[in-house]
Order: structure tokens, then C-alpha cells, then sequence
């Protein structure tokens, strides 16, 4: 027989969920409504999506990079770099959280309090349970926004790909492997030192 208590909390947790709308039909209304939390979630085809936790080494080098984008955007005084999770609209209904992000001093209207609009530069660091999102829907959706430099970095293989925004589609910047440096083409004099951070 169940206690009080456990039952008690089932109770609860069906109360809580109906307060909100079912998969398919969240509203950006419904998603800011949320309660703060330090777990990523998405807003996608008005379903809410919630990547696996990132692991040690992803941490590692997501902090690594980002330290490098901050350190580089303060001193040029290019513009705010800021970590996941952040929510960011892409467009309406479509709100992503990379795991970098940079908007430029230029854009700097887009920088809001509880949400980011489009970004310059996103980096996402690929683990086995976001890879495919990722490369394909996120690959897609971060050039149809606009979003200007797109940085895959793959930890696994050791190997960070630079996309560039033109018209809508990524095209290949360069791909840069161990032993290599790699740069960013929005950001003139930005580089990473690939066997520094991977």
C-alpha cells in the first residue's frame, strides 16, 4: 500500500503537468511561463524539447572555448558572448539554446533579459545525444535565421568546422583539425589553437 505521501505526490505532479498545454501545442506565451532551471529546453513545432545533459568532457571544452570568445570579445569591444542555457529566438515559435553564443556590438537591440534574439556567431559542441540535431535541424534553422558564423566542434573526433551564412544557406568555411588554429571569419584576429581545447 502506497503512503500518503507518495500518493500525495503523484497528485501533484498530474496537477502540475495539467496546467500546462500537451506536446504539439506550446505556445512562446507557455514556454517563458516555465520555472527558471539549469536544464536546457527548447520550443520547436510547439513541442518542448530537452536535450540530454551535457557531460565532463563537453563542459570542459565548451568552457574553454567560450573563455576564449569572452576574453576576445571584451578586449576588441566586439560585442557579448554569453553560455547555455539562454534561451534564443530564432524566429516565432522557434526558440534554440546554443551552447555559445556572440551578438555583436551592432546588434546589441537583440540582447534581451529573459530572451536572445538572432545571434552572430553560435558554436555547438556535438555529444552523442545532440550530434544529428546539431548537424541537420539546428544546421538549418541557425542559417534560415540568419545567424551569421555557425561553429560545429566535434570533441571525439578533435575537429572544429566554421560555416558562413550566405543568403540563407551555410557554406563550408574551412574545417580545421589537430595541430591546427582556427578562425572565425566574422571576427577578424579571433583564433583557437585546436590541441589547446580539444
Amino acid at each position: 500500500m502506497k503512503s500518503m505521501a507518495v500518493e500525495k505526490k503523484e497528485i501533484d505532479l498530474t496537477s502540475v503537468a495539467q496546467l500546462y498545454p500537451p506536446q504539439g501545442q506550446w505556445t512562446e506565451e507557455d514556454y517563458l511561463f516555465l520555472p527558471d532551471t539549469n536544464r536546457y529546453v527548447e520550443l520547436s513545432e510547439g513541442k518542448l524539447i530537452m536535450p540530454p545533459h551535457p557531460g565532463n568532457r563537453h563542459q570542459a571544452v565548451l568552457m574553454e572555448i567560450a573563455f576564449r570568445f569572452r576574453n576576445f570579445a571584451q578586449e576588441k569591444d566586439v560585442g557579448t558572448v554569453r553560455i547555455a542555457p539562454l534561451p534564443v529566438r530564432l524566429w516565432p515559435g522557434k526558440i534554440r539554446e546554443p551552447d555559445i553564443l556572440l551578438v555583436t556590438k551592432e546588434h546589441r537591440d537583440r540582447i534581451g533579459e529573459q530572451v536572445y534574439g538572432v545571434p552572430d556567431l553560435v558554436v555547438e559542441i556535438l555529444s552523442p545525444g545532440t550530434e544529428h540535431v546539431d548537424r541537420g535541424e539546428k544546421y538549418f534553422e541557425y542559417a534560415k535565421a540568419g545567424v551569421r558564423e555557425y561553429w560545429i566542434v566535434d570533441p571525439d573526433e578533435k575537429k572544429i568546422e566554421v560555416y558562413v551564412e550566405k543568403r540563407g544557406v551555410y557554406q563550408l568555411f574551412e574545417k580545421y583539425s589537430p595541430g591546427q588554429t582556427a578562425y572565425s571569419k566574422i571576427l577578424p584576429g579571433f583564433k583557437i589553437d585546436l590541441d589547446e581545447i580539444l
